[in-house]
Formats: structure tokens, sequence, C-alpha cells
């Protein structure tokens, strides 16, 4: 039997669900910092104190629906998600709820606070080389700058895109975990990223070869 460490995602949540306790050891420590991240960024800057409460929150939501998760491919006439896409609708529903609640406004944090550097999402995002030593400013600033346009994102529109960018989801994965249509999951996805280029335009026309 493989150790719990080799085991895929939803055989550990499987495990977890049949009473290992050591199986969510292992999940939490393996999409921690994605899930928060996630979660960060979702709420964005307004609620960013309150993204600990959140996150947890999820947590705590994932193992109250250990019982009910079917993995991919599962039949019986459940058409079943990856973990990943699972985990990331709960927390989705979890910061949604805190959002349609709470209007307590808080400071724009520093880049980077949530524990990632802006830079590196940056780069992964448009799926960037690192950049050499004298271009660490510009990376820096775009990077601040990526964080202020996802903010300015309507909610619905920023999960679309953080699904999509933290979890790799497909449109149909998206729409299933977000039980939206196709076309619904397809438009926020594209006016999301219409925004973020906008909103980037001058970063990004920084990195067009010249003529």
């Amino acid at each position: 039997m493989p150790s719990l460490h080799a085991m895929p995602d939803d055989q550990l949540m499987l495990a977890y669900a049949g009473g290992d306790a050591a199986a969510f050891d292992v999940l939490y420590a393996r999409h921690e910092g994605a899930l928060f991240r996630f979660v960060r960024r979702l709420l964005g800057s307004a609620l960013a104190a309150q993204a600990d409460e959140v996150f947890q929150d999820t947590w705590v939501r994932i193992i109250g629906a250990r019982a009910s998760y079917q993995p991919q491919g599962a039949g019986a006439g459940q058409p079943g998600a990856r973990w990943t896409t699972w985990a990331f609708a709960i927390a989705h529903n979890a910061a949604m709820d805190r959002l349609r609640v709470s209007g307590r406004e808080v400071p724009l944090p520093e880049a980077g606070e949530d524990g990632q550097d802006p830079m590196e999402w940056l780069q992964a995002a448009l799926d960037l080389a690192h950049p050499s030593t004298e271009d660490t400013a510009f990376w820096r600033a775009a990077g601040r700058q990526l964080l202020h346009c996802l903010d300015e994102l309507p909610p619905a529109q920023r999960a679309a895109f953080l699904l999509h960018h933290e979890d790799g989801a497909t449109l149909e994965q998206m729409a299933q975990s977000l039980s939206l249509s196709f076309e619904t999951a397809k438009s926020r996805l594209r006016y999301a990223l219409q925004k973020l280029r906008g909103c980037m335009r001058g970063y990004l026309s920084a990195l067009e070869p010249g003529p």
C-alpha cells in the first residue's frame, strides 16, 4: 500500500472520510498555501483582515462535507470532481458568504503580505521565465499593479480568474464548481481577463518586442 504522501488527493479524502485522520493532515499540508491565497485574493483588500477566519471556515466546511465527497469518475450516477476543484468551490462559497454579509473596510495590504511574492505570481500568470536582476524592480512594480487590478474586479469575475489560475480549473470544472452554465463561466473568465489586460496595459506593452 502506498504511503499517504504518495496518494492522490481524492484517495486521501476518501481515506479521511473512512476515519484516517493522518490523511487529512497530508491534504492540509499539501493545499493550505494555495487555498489561503485563493481566499485572500477573492476577499480583496476590503476584507483582508478576515482571510484567516474564512480560511479556517473553509477547512471546517471541508471536514463537515467529507462523507459527501465523490471523486471524479466514481460512477453511481454522481458526476464527481477533482478534490482541488471541490475544495476550491467550498472556499469560494465561504468567501462569497463573507462578502455578502460584511462591509468592514480595512487598509490595502502591502503586496506580498499574503505569503507569496506578487512578482512570482505575475510571472506564473503570464508564463514568463525568471527575470534578470536588472528587471527585478519592473516585475515587483508589475506584481503590485496586478494585485491592485485583481482587487478592482467584481467578486464573481475575480473568482473565475482565481479558480482558473490557482486551481488550473478548466471551463467545465469551473462551471461545475460554481454551479454555472458553461457559457456563463466562459463569459466571466473572458471579462476578467479583458479587465486585467486593460489594467495591466502599461506593463504588458513594455514586454512586447520593438519594431
